[in-house]
């Protein structure tokens, strides 16, 4: 793919990605005119993994409450053929887990068995 300059070949860089083993986005935006689509994934590793398959390298970290419910939205960007693509992951977390909030990796909570 030389350029993402139709929606079709959009599409098909999110295709590809599920046709490697990829989950599937739960949802997808492409702005008209094909120059921005978003990748919406439900956990941590599809995002990583998405993240990976695209090649992002900017990540930004944004913590905000919603309504009582505080959610961290971590967002990765690369720009392809002049097209900006962006994986994003919303999670829900309390303030029982501040350490989560400001880390952008969490560990993991349960120790690994050896």
């Amino acid at each position: 793919m030389t350029e993402l300059a139709t929606r079709a070949q959009a599409f098909g860089l999110v295709a590809e990605g599920v046709a490697t083993g990829l989950s599937a986005p739960w949802r997808l935006y492409l702005a008209r005119g094909c120059r921005y689509l978003s990748i919406s994934v439900g956990d941590r590793t599809e995002w990583d993994a998405w993240r990976t398959h695209l090649g992002c390298p900017e990540v930004s970290v944004r913590v905000y409450d919603a309504g009582g419910e505080i959610r961290r939205s971590s967002v990765a960007e690369v720009v392809l053929d002049g097209c900006r693509i962006s994986v994003e992951l919303v999670e829900e977390v309390s303030t029982d887990d501040l350490d989560r909030l400001l880390v952008a990796e969490p560990t993991p909570t349960e120790p690994e068995e050896r």
